[in-house]
């Protein structure tokens, strides 16, 4: 069956960089937007960055744009999130999911991880 796996997470002081990674195993993801969404305390999941599995082209929510970076390694089916300039509001659930229609909205995704927890001190 098909399984998303997160790991990075942590706790970072303001100013910071981590790096996120999303391990995909199960099925062929060659047709598959990976993206990236994450949920703050008391908030709703939000959409953070996607990327194509096939052609790697990108999009970011405006929040994130110029501070985070999604990737693909094609050799170990896994997806990145490298975050520089951490601030407080990006303290969040971080999820990774998988759908085959390219859109930024969470129900057109059909596969999730289970989340990892970034956690941004001030």
């Amino acid at each position: 069956q098909v399984q998303l796996v997160e790991s990075g997470g942590g706790l970072v002081q303001a100013g910071g960089s981590l790096r996120l990674s999303c391990a995909a195993s199960g099925r062929t993801f060659s047709r598959y937007t990976m993206a990236w969404f994450r949920q703050p305390p008391g908030n709703e999941r939000e959409f953070v960055a996607r990327i194509r599995w096939s052609g790697g082209s990108t999009y970011y929510a405006d929040s994130v744009k110029g501070r985070f970076t999604i990737s693909r390694d094609y050799a170990k089916n896994t997806v990145h999130l490298q975050m520089n300039s951490l601030n407080a509001e990006d303290t969040a659930v971080y999820y990774c999911a998988a759908g085959l229609v390219l859109s930024n909205g969470l129900t057109t995704y059909d596969y999730w991880g289970q989340g990892t927890q970034v956690t941004v001190s001030s």
